[in-house]
């Protein structure tokens, strides 16, 4: 019985050489990547491979496709149960699996995931079909895909059950199938072929067992030379993914010693051959889904980033092997710096690729290796460096902000006070810019108003460092942080407050690696928990609020409640939330540098502002600098600031306030 079927044995032979051969090339390309620390001694992988893997849970945020997608995957762990039987059968007619073989569920099982398999596979037809690109063209998130590759692999799929339900079908007139009714698909497709008589169902069988094997075979050789490879590759990218998130502080803090530096030392990334190797994984775990894309805000307003795309690139230039530089041979100029650094794509990917890190590692090599970056951006890395904000203004007006104020703000001179339980780090948009400022003095006063002590470092505060650090220059980023960090230190600081998000991030997840260890909260956090204890109390407010959360709030920093129970806080507001929010929240724009950049097409403030307005609120909050002074700008340029206003949740509580109490 060892030759009975010689072709299913040969084709699995050729195929697993094929395939063996494929997965350690691409173990030796991924494993030449750069070493990336503590990726491997991260504790928690069971904990995401059960949620991600198993549970499927970021697929499912897309309910048709994520529910199509989770029962073929479930459907093709059971079905590896078929598999076995399949092989089984080359040695022996009536094979049942020891144990398990003749069990009604087991059996059960097997039918209801291949039907459900076959069900997914339309589903995904349709969905294909829908969403094609000849039909929606950029506004699809296949565009730019393999679509020809991902309709051979629905084929393959189709036809590796079909196989399998035709030779079981034919066992059960055979006499050799060894499951009962419970395996209902087979034996209702068996009693279509009943009328063959056994002798031409045992032919049927023979041939479709062999033709199964084989067809799964061509499958597996399909798989690791094609983006399907995610199915053997995704589960390591997720177990080696950045914790507890791959958003807020980037994946590396590079050692920047001047004296140790010479001509050879490489900042980020120049060439493939300077990513990490966990970043290379990314590459070859990209299933081209296109999620990514479809959230991005420079490829919505039709800019050349995608994140896909620049993945797919990455990925072709790693398996061509040519080391040449990345910029701009593999990705454009304009690609690399129309990235806001939202998070939008990392947030969405199902497969956990980390996108935004290989830009900034991309976009520190083109700063400081090669000295290349958009010149629009100089005056703001000189300010920055010269005057400690993007601005220039300097350290005299960073107290401009107290002057009108009805009481005093303690600045610091030497060590906090006793008496002062917080710092209020104010940020250089909430002590420079006209706009923020406003914001900057409502939180004051609401501290004030609820008994909450605080005080300023003033002139001695000076830029965080974000926008030059996603801008790509880390040594200027690295200089401002231990700047600030020693300015804290010396003051004795401990608990911080921000109000700009972009602060928040930096202080609270970016100085750790560098010495700086505080506990932040942001104004909104604070300003919630005050409701909560009593210490504000607002009075009536009628209107209609829509909240905006800012990136680096929301997706980079998971605060999404408190903003919003500030403004539910307040009697009589109605809360609107727009089409995109929380996590799936659309850019203002300004991020990753984006601010002090020029931008090509439609503008991402625009499009924000306009599905704002679309919700009919009379105001829009928000708890980001950044974002008030984009969406205020684009609601200028749309004509509405009479009627619609951009505040910050701290701006509209303090109005309630305000407002004489109804008696």
């Amino acid at each position: 019985m060892l030759t009975r079927y010689p072709i299913g044995l040969a084709a699995t032979a050729v195929a697993l050489a094929i395939a063996g051969r494929r997965l350690a090339y691409v173990f030796g390309l991924v494993s030449s990547g750069r070493p990336a620390p503590g990726r491997l001694t991260q504790k928690g992988r069971a904990r995401l491979e059960l949620e991600e893997v198993v549970e499927q849970r970021r697929l499912l945020r897309w309910r048709l496709p994520g529910v199509a997608h989770a029962f073929t995957f479930w459907g093709f762990c059971v079905l590896i149960l078929t598999i076995i039987e399949a092989y089984g059968e080359l040695f022996q007619r009536n094979f049942a699996i020891p144990g398990i073989g003749h069990a009604a569920v087991v059996g059960f099982a097997e039918d209801f995931f291949a039907c459900a398999v076959l069900i997914a596979v339309f589903v995904f037809s349709v969905v294909r079909l829908r969403s094609s690109p000849k039909r929606e063209g950029r506004a699809s998130r296949f565009y730019g895909s393999n679509t020809a590759v991902a309709w051979i692999t629905l084929g393959m799929i189709a036809l590796v059950v079909v196989t399998l339900l035709v030779y079981r079908a034919a066992q059960t007139n055979t006499g050799d199938f060894p499951y009962g009714w419970w395996a209902f698909a087979s034996h209702g497709l068996g009693r279509a072929l009943r009328p063959l008589g056994v002798q031409a169902n045992r032919t049927v069988a023979t041939v479709f067992v062999d033709l199964n094997v084989v067809v799964v075979m061509a499958f597996l050789v399909l798989l690791v030379y094609t983006k399907h490879l995610h199915i053997f590759m995704a589960p390591l990218n997720i177990a080696y993914t950045r914790q507890p998130s791959r958003l807020g502080a980037l994946d590396k803090t590079p050692e920047i010693d001047l004296e140790t530096m010479d001509e050879e030392t490489i900042f980020g990334a120049g060439r493939i051959d300077h990513f990490t190797w966990k970043q290379l994984l990314d590459l070859v775990t990209c299933t081209e889904c296109g999620r990514c894309q479809s959230q991005c805000p420079a490829w919505s307003t039709g800019k050349s980033l995608s994140p896909k795309l620049l993945v797919m690139d990455l990925r072709e230039e790693l398996f061509r092997g040519t080391k040449q530089a990345l910029v701009p041979n593999v990705v454009t100029d304009d690609v690399l710096w129309a990235c806001t650094t939202c998070g939008a794509c990392v947030e969405e990917c199902p497969v956990d690729i980390e996108h935004v890190d290989a830009i900034i590692d991309m976009r520190r090599y083109e700063v400081l290796n090669e000295a290349r970056f958009p010149p629009e951006a100089a005056s703001m890395l000189r300010n920055v460096e010269s005057r400690g904000d993007p601005w220039g203004l300097g350290a005299s007006k960073r107290l401009e902000w107290t002057s009108g104020l009805d009481f005093e703000v303690p600045v610091v001179d030497g060590e906090i006070p006793d008496d002062v339980e917080y710092l209020f780090w104010v940020g250089c948009a909430g002590a420079l810019d006209e706009r923020a400022r406003k914001t900057t003095q409502s939180i004051a006063r609401l501290l004030h108003r609820a008994g909450v002590s605080f005080a300023v470092l003033g002139p001695a505060e000076s830029c965080t460092g974000d926008p030059v650090r996603r801008l790509g220059n880390e040594y200027l980023f690295q200089v401002q942080a231990h700047r600030n960090i020693e300015a804290l230190t010396s003051a004795g600081a401990h608990k911080l407050i921000a109000s700009c998000p972009h602060c928040f991030n930096s202080l609270s997840k970016e100085y750790p690696a560098l010495g700086g260890n505080f506990e932040v909260v942001h104004h909104s956090q604070l300003l919630d928990r005050l409701i909560a204890e009593g210490k504000l109390r607002p009075n009536r407010l009628d209107a209609k609020v829509a909240y905006h959360d800012p990136c680096y709030l929301g997706r980079h920093s998971q605060v999404y409640d408190p903003p919003r129970s500030v403004i539910a806080a307040v009697p009589g507001v109605s809360p609107v939330e727009m089409g995109r929010c929380r996590e799936r929240s659309f850019c203002c724009g300004a991020g990753g540098a984006r601010m002090w950049l020029e931008e090509q097409g439609t503008r991402i403030n625009l499009e924000r502002a306009d599905e704002a307005l679309a919700t009919g609120a009379d105001v829009v909050a928000t708890g980001c600098p950044y974002c008030l002074i984009m969406l205020d700008d684009a609601v200028k340029v749309r004509g509405r600031e009479e009627e619609v206003k951009i505040l910050d949740v701290a701006q509209l509580f303090e109005r309630s306030m305000e407002v004489p109490a109804s008696r």
